[in-house]
């Protein structure tokens, strides 16, 4: 599994990656937001994994220009987004849905809840 992480923290970017190592996914960690749209245009991911407050473009603004590329493209089935965020306000989780991403997780989470969110989307086997 192809893992598309835009996270500006590094120490977060760390925590993460450790987190999901156990699983063997294959994580690409990009810290801005023109790096995050550039990259998920260049290759295919089946997940990312998206915080909300970035330099350059915010998580909104990388969630729409995905989208906006994968309809351009004619990609029938869009990437799964995840935010993570520290943004814990109700109308946070709506703006998130309202940009196009499918699922909302609060940090800090844990281990479980993360690979919880994520396997929510694996099809099983």
């Amino acid at each position: 599994m192809k893992i598309l992480l835009v996270e500006d923290n590094l120490l977060n970017q760390k925590v993460v990656m450790f987190n999901l190592k156990k699983y063997n996914y294959d994580i690409t960690a990009v810290s801005n937001g023109l790096d995050a749209v550039k990259t998920a245009k260049e290759n295919q991911f089946d997940i990312i994994l998206m915080d909300l407050m970035l330099p350059e473009m915010n998580g909104f603004e990388i969630t729409i220009e995905i989208r906006k590329h994968e309809k351009e493209i004619g990609i029938e089935n869009p990437v799964p987004i995840i935010a993570l965020t520290a943004n814990t306000l109700d109308n946070d989780r709506i703006k998130c849905f309202e940009a196009g991403m499918n699922e909302y997780l609060s940090k800090p989470f844990t281990a479980d809840q993360l690979a919880a969110k994520i396997h929510s989307f694996i099809e099983p086997e």
